[in-house]
C-alpha cells in the first residue's frame, strides 16, 4: 500500500511526464531553428531552477498569491484607529473582517461593515490594485460603520438627533451608549450644521435607491458617516467585522443587532 505522500509524489511525477510528452510532441512540429532556441530556453530554465534564487522567488510568489486569495475570498485583519464605533469598538481593537458572505448575500441591518467611503477614489492601476489585494502599502482610506438603512427605505434623524426613523417608524438601537454628546439636527428653518472639516450634517429624509445603504457610527457624537457624506453604494463594501481578537480582555463576537 502506498502512503498518501507516495501517492502525491507519483501523481506529480505522472503529471510532469504527461506535460513533458505533450510539450515534446508540440515542439517537434516547429522548424529546426525554433526548436534549437526552445532547447536553449529549456536549458536556461533548468539551470535557473537549480539556483537558490529560484526557490526564494517561487516562495515569495506563492506567499503573495496566497495572501491575495485569502484576503479576496476569505477575510482579513484590521485595526480600529478612531472612536467612531464606541462603545462597540474602541481605538486599538484588532478585528477579523470576513469577505466570503458577499458572494451569496447582501449586508443586513445591524451589520458592522468595513468599506471605502465615497471620498476614497479607487484607482485600478496595477500598483494600486496590487496594494489593495495584498494590503501592502495600501493607502486607500477605509471606514467601519454599522448598517442602519437598507435599499428602498426612507431614513430620517429626528428628536434633536438622538433617534433614527426608518420608513417613519422609530428604530430602537440598544448599542448606542456612548458618553459623547450628539450634535443636534438643525430645525428645518435653520442652516445645516457645518463642521470644522467643511462637512455639513444632514438629517434627511434620505430615500435610498436599490443599490444604496445608510451607514452610521455607534458613537453618534463623533462619527463621519452617512449624515455627512451621503449614502453608500454596495460595491464599496470590503467585508463584515465578525470578531474582536485583540486585546485579549476584549475578545468577543460582533453579532448583528
Amino acid at each position: 500500500m502506498f502512503s498518501l505522500k507516495q501517492k502525491l509524489e507519483k501523481f506529480k511525477s505522472d503529471y510532469n511526464n504527461a506535460v513533458l510528452n505533450i510539450w515534446n510532441n508540440l515542439k517537434s512540429k516547429f522548424p529546426e531553428n525554433i526548436r534549437l532556441n526552445l532547447d536553449r530556453l529549456e536549458q536556461s530554465y533548468k539551470n535557473y531552477k537549480e539556483t537558490a534564487a529560484c526557490e526564494v522567488i517561487e516562495t515569495v510568489v506563492f506567499v503573495v498569491v496566497m495572501v491575495i486569495i485569502i484576503r479576496f475570498f476569505i477575510g482579513e485583519i484590521r485595526w480600529i484607529p478612531s472612536g467612531s464605533m464606541i462603545p462597540t469598538l474602541i481605538e486599538g481593537d484588532r478585528i477579523v473582517v470576513e469577505r466570503y458572505s458577499r458572494f451569496y448575500t447582501t449586508p443586513k441591518r445591524g451589520d458592522i461593515m468595513v468599506f471605502y467611503p465615497p471620498s476614497t477614489r479607487l484607482s485600478n492601476s496595477p500598483l494600486k490594485l496590487f496594494a489593495r489585494l495584498t494590503g501592502i502599502f495600501c493607502k486607500d482610506v477605509a471606514y467601519i460603520k454599522r448598517v442602519v438603512g437598507l435599499p428602498g427605505e426612507k431614513i430620517e434623524i429626528k428628536d434633536g438627533s438622538a433617534y433614527v426613523y426608518i420608513n417613519d417608524k422609530k428604530y430602537e438601537e440598544s448599542y448606542i451608549k456612548s458618553i459623547y454628546e450628539y450634535p443636534s439636527c438643525p430645525d428645518k428653518n435653520m442652516n445645516p450644521i457645518l463642521l470644522e472639516s467643511g462637512q455639513i450634517m444632514k438629517c434627511g429624509p434620505f430615500i435610498l435607491d436599490k443599490d444604496s445603504y445608510f451607514m452610521m457610527g455607534d458613537n453618534r457624537g463623533n462619527s463621519q458617516d452617512s449624515r455627512y457624506w451621503g449614502t453608500l453604494k454596495k460595491d464599496r463594501f470590503i467585508g463584515r467585522a465578525v470578531v474582536i481578537f485583540w486585546p485579549l480582555n476584549r475578545i468577543k463576537l460582533l453579532k448583528r443587532l
